[in-house]
Order: structure tokens, then sequence, then C-alpha cells
């Protein structure tokens, strides 16, 4: 298997008052949380959104393990949806550390709409309900290229940057 060197960027948005939401007043957007551990849900989007970036690290994982992940307390998978469809969705977990943003994305077809900005206004909106102040993911220059300027965007800062080996897609 071959690899590409990549960028990891870790950011964070240590407090509510860095935020800088954009929230779309579109009434066909809703951003619903998965009330239960759905795996086949999640292996949709999972696919939906992550293909074009080669996501590939739950595809590994047994619909058991994947079921057992999405049933802790900690996890909450939501749904962005635009009509009746799914456009997107993010997974937080919450932590002592604050609440990770673990993955994070939109269905290519949505692409160019503005819906990533909304989606993650909303994402750090539900994050934020915990009282947490901070709130954390990391991105790398094998995402799409809008993921960075939206962080950036939306108050998040760098706090780390790394080189990585990466699977070539």
């Amino acid at each position: 298997m071959s690899t590409i060197r990549a960028v990891r960027t870790y950011l964070e948005l240590p407090s509510g008052k860095a935020f800088v939401p954009a929230f779309s007043a579109d009434p066909a957007l809703t951003v619903v949380r998965a009330a239960a551990p759905d795996v086949a849900l999640f292996r949709r989007l999972y696919q939906d959104v992550g293909k074009p970036w080669h996501w590939t690290d739950r595809n590994a994982w047994s619909d058991e393990r994947l079921a057992e992940h999405l049933s802790r307390a900690q996890v909450e998978l939501w749904v962005l949806r635009r009509g009746a469809e799914d456009a997107g969705f993010f997974e937080l977990e919450r932590s002592s550390e604050g609440v990770r943003i673990v993955y994070f994305g939109l269905d290519p077809r949505f692409f160019g709409l503005g819906l990533g900005k909304h989606m993650l206004s909303c994402a750090i909106r539900e994050a934020r309900r915990s009282r947490q102040e901070r709130v954390f993911l990391d991105t790398c220059t094998l995402d799409g290229p809008a993921a960075l300027p939206n962080y950036l965007a939306r108050g998040f800062s760098p706090y780390r940057v790394e080189e990585v080996e990466a699977r070539r897609p």
C-alpha cells in the first residue's frame, strides 16, 4: 500500500465568545439527532460523505463494534436534511477535554449551496449545549478545499499542525 504526505491541522473553539455562527434561513433545512445507534444509517452517510475524501477507518469496524460505539452516552450522530434528503452528518463525542467533532461532512450532491457553514454552526450549537467551553476537531489537506476555511470562519483556531503519512487515495 502506498502512502502520501498530508498536513493535519488540529483546531479548537475555546469558548462560545469565539463562535461566528452562519445559520441558514432555509426552512427546508433541519438537523436531527439519530435517536438510536442506527448502524445502517451511519454506514450510508459515512460512504456518501466520505467517499470523495477516501474515508475508510470505520469501514473496518464490525456492525457490533459500530453499534456499541454509537450507543455510548458520550456519542451523538446528527443528520442534516434538506427536505426529505440526507445532505450530510456530524458525529460529536463528549469527554473531559470538551466536545470533539469526530466526523463532519456533506454529501457531494449538496456542495456549493452554503450548507456546510449552516451544518457547522449547528454542530457547534449542539456541542455547546453541554456547557463545555471547548469544541475541537481536526482536518487535513486530503479533506475538501472548503473544510479548513469554514472552520476558521466559524471561529476555530489552530493549536497544532503536523505532517502525517496517509494511505494514498
